[in-house]
């Protein structure tokens, strides 16, 4: 995790290894980072990215998931996510998201709860949690909200099947899409410094007009986790976790 700022612009970076994914200390830190921010008076606007070139962010924890034995565990790990939704959706300030690369399952959901997303093409996204018998419980309010429910409901489903950037830019869930990395951050920077010398009781204002709705997320965020929770128990989910296991393995 890295945070940098400069004349009222932080910008908050994530990192694993793994593709970007997200275990629970990780998804921890993000949330505490997002936090922080959001009630610092100097931060004007909040640029969210994560490292590397080719995936924004792959979602849950491979390893994590395996590792989970009990709903309280499970409970636990997929309110992470939960956590820094509902850290995007308080800070008062605006929060751009830099999509460099693919977004799978809890990537959408950052995505989505970012209020304003800049990607580039190629940054495509899936929501994969069906295939591992659960469902983007969590994230999904965020993604909802965001694309609407018929959207939603296509990559719920059909979880297996990758949607393209320029889909995700249609359906509302991309600002701008970009054919380049360059020309994303340029608008990254215009928009950013823009934003950085407006005025901040406005943006605040809007924002709570944007959010209008979603009051009740700290609640309905919990109780979405513990149905993960519970499903990432089942003996179907363990297996598809085993089979992803061995393909990467092989792979």
């Amino acid at each position: 995790m890295k945070t940098e700022k400069e004349h009222g612009i932080t910008t908050i970076e994530f990192h694993h290894p793994q593709s970007n994914s997200l275990p629970g200390k990780l998804l921890e830190t993000l949330a505490q980072a997002i936090h922080s921010e959001g009630v610092n008076s100097d931060t004007k606007v909040i640029i969210l990215k994560s490292a590397g070139e080719k995936v924004f962010c792959s979602g849950a924890s491979f390893d994590e998931l395996e590792s989970i034995k009990s709903e309280q565990e499970g409970l636990q790990f997929f309110n992470g996510f939960g956590k820094v939704i509902n850290a995007m959706r308080k800070a008062p300030q605006f929060i751009i998201a830099r999509i460099h690369g693919k977004c799978i399952g809890g990537g959408v959901g950052i995505a989505a709860s970012a209020d304003y997303a800049i990607a580039v093409e190629g940054s495509d996204i899936k929501l994969s949690e069906l295939a591992v018998g659960i469902g983007p419980f969590v994230v999904g309010p965020a993604v909802q909200r965001k694309i609407g429910l018929s959207p939603f409901t296509q990559l719920t489903i059909d979880s297996g099947t990758w949607r393209s950037a320029d889909w995700a830019r249609r359906k509302g869930l991309y600002a701008e899409l970009h054919p380049d990395v360059s020309g994303m951050d340029d608008s990254i920077e215009r928009l950013s410094f823009t934003l950085s010398h407006s005025n901040p009781v406005a943006m605040k204002e809007l924002k709570k007009v944007f959010w209008k709705g979603t009051e009740d997320w700290d609640e309905l965020l919990k109780e979405r986790a513990a149905i993960s929770g519970k499903l990432i128990l089942s003996e179907y989910s363990r297996e598809a976790i085993r089979k992803f296991r061995t393909k990467s393995t092989k792979s």
